[in-house]
């Protein structure tokens, strides 16, 4: 097997993988085995039982997780078991925006509450200025009285938003849609465990 270093090395990119649902914690064990260092968020949801409100945890994106890769040498993992594809455009697979991943990261490790939130790409854009993420870019939304701000990961046309203090952000321009090119649902599809080849 190759050293941990080779595998993990900051040199390569993000990428995400589609996993098989309710087992991406388990997938990420797998490839943590191999020498790889996955990235799975989870966060807490409420879950109504029939005599309780329980708070359990899960993956923040169902289905998904985070790996750096090399693509010259990505048949280890996509034959680890649970990992169905890596996702990208056509059949081509497309990195994730390393700065996105950092956010992600930041905001994990803040241990503050967050939640899936629906893809979110434009309006007011604005930066954390003070606290545990600050330097961190989303959009602001007062939502039943409570300020979150919503990061999102546009390869995967989906948003998480966590909760902050409205008084640590300052406004920023206005944000700008991205190209249709890599916004258009319809040109985004998944590399398949069968295309393998090397490109």
């Amino acid at each position: 097997m190759k050293g941990e270093a080779e595998l993990t090395g900051a040199q390569f990119p993000w990428f995400a993988l589609q996993v098989r649902t309710k087992h991406e914690l388990n997938v990420a064990n797998l490839l943590r085995d191999k020498g790889y260092a996955p990235f799975a968020p989870l966060c807490q949801r409420r879950r109504q039982w029939s005599d309780r409100i329980k708070v359990v945890e899960g993956p923040l994106f169902p289905g998904y997780l985070f790996c750096r890769l090399n693509l010259q040498d990505r048949l280890p993992v996509l034959k680890t078991a649970g990992v169905r594809q890596i996702v990208g455009y056509g059949r081509v697979p497309v990195e994730v925006n390393e700065a996105e991943i950092n956010a992600l990261q930041a905001m994990v490790a803040s241990g503050l509450p967050s939640q899936p939130w629906p893809f979110l790409q434009v309006g007011e854009l604005m930066r954390i200025e003070r606290g545990v993420l600050r330097g961190l870019e989303g959009f602001l939304l007062e939502v039943r009285g409570a300020h979150r701000l919503v990061l999102s990961v546009r390869l995967l046309q989906r948003s998480v938003a966590v909760e902050i203090d409205p008084a640590f952000v300052k406004s920023l321009a206005p944000a700008q849609r991205p190209s249709q090119e890599h916004t258009n649902k319809h040109d985004l599809h998944l590399a398949s465990k069968k295309d393998v080849s090397i490109r």
